[in-house]
């Protein structure tokens, strides 16, 4: 796993044409940026339905874990379905309930068919209580989506990817080594092949953050939303871009996610993972509900509306 302590600034060296220019990956193009905001298309039709939809869950049936992959959930103390007390999220949301006494956490994984712009929507809340956490929600890019091919975009902490093995990008809170009130403040951390090594020389992850967020609010329901367009094999137009409550917030471009086009992100991890390195609080709770992938933007449900089921 990553040290979240470690996480650097993304600072992008100049090599002439061989690589995207400094500007291109530190600048914030929130402002300037043609990306939709506010509502999208789950407005007007349910998410399940729509043709956009890759995935979506509303933790409304027992046997949700039917429908992923894996869930971490040791010893069955991990994860719950709990009462989301908010009409929009029906009668039941996923809690992950991390106990340092007992584990570190958990959550879930779901592998899918890949488009070439991806975006993730997800509804989560911190509660008074809430404290730092490692890793939160995450797209991982594997190989394929077979036998072992689909896990090579899992592991690898420390070290720079291949370009044509893996890369993964997370939209997760930061607390900036403990500086920032937890859970911290909303960041990209992303590991590619043209990444950038921490102070210590290993490769840690690279966040990407704009210079003005604020604290992020506790006891509310926060609407979550980011992008990820792939690049082309040996351009750089790849793209990231993350939306809290409808507003656009971050947007970076002249990524080079990847150097083959058999790398495909197509795997989400949802999970509340934590460590005893930052986080001091025994209990950390998070609750998870109506979560999407789609191939075009989502948007959050209107106030006061109930949830699409």
């Amino acid at each position: 796993m990553t040290i979240f302590g470690l996480t650097p600034s993304v600072v992008v060296g100049m090599f002439a044409s061989l690589v995207a220019t400094e500007a291109d990956l530190t600048t914030n193009h929130a402002a300037s940026s043609n990306l939709p905001r506010g509502a999208g298309f789950y407005q007007s039709a349910k998410a399940a339905g729509h043709p956009a939809v890759i995935f979506a869950e509303d933790f409304e049936v027992e046997d949700y874990t039917s429908r992923w992959d894996e869930a971490r959930d040791k010893d069955k103390r991990v994860l719950a379905l709990v009462d989301p007390n908010d009409k929009r999220f029906g009668k039941q949301s996923l809690q992950v309930r991390a106990d340092l006494a007992h584990n570190t956490g958990g959550g879930l994984i779901k592998w899918f068919e890949s488009a070439p712009t991806l975006f993730l929507r997800f509804y989560t809340k911190f509660d008074k209580d809430s404290d730092y956490i490692h890793h939160f929600a995450t797209l991982r890019a594997n190989k394929s989506l077979q036998g072992k091919d689909r896990w090579s975009g899992f592991g690898g902490a420390g070290l720079k990817p291949e370009g044509d093995t893996r890369f993964s990008t997370a939209l997760e809170p930061w607390g900036n080594w403990g500086k920032w009130p937890a859970p911290g403040r909303w960041n990209f951390y992303s590991y590619w092949h043209e990444m950038k090594p921490a102070p210590d020389g290993k490769y840690w992850g690279n966040g990407f953050r704009p210079d003005d967020l604020p604290d992020i609010s506790k006891d509310t329901w926060i609407c979550c939303e980011f992008m990820l367009k792939h690049n082309t094999p040996s351009k750089r137009d790849g793209e990231q871009a993350f939306w809290i409550d409808g507003k656009l917030l971050g947007h970076w471009k002249g990524i080079s996610w990847r150097t083959s086009p058999s790398v495909w992100a197509n795997a989400l991890t949802l999970e509340a993972y934590v460590t005893n390195r930052w986080t001091k609080n025994p209990i950390t709770t998070v609750p998870f509900d109506n979560l999407v992938i789609a191939r075009d933007y989502i948007g959050p449900i209107s106030i006061g509306a109930p949830a699409d089921k």
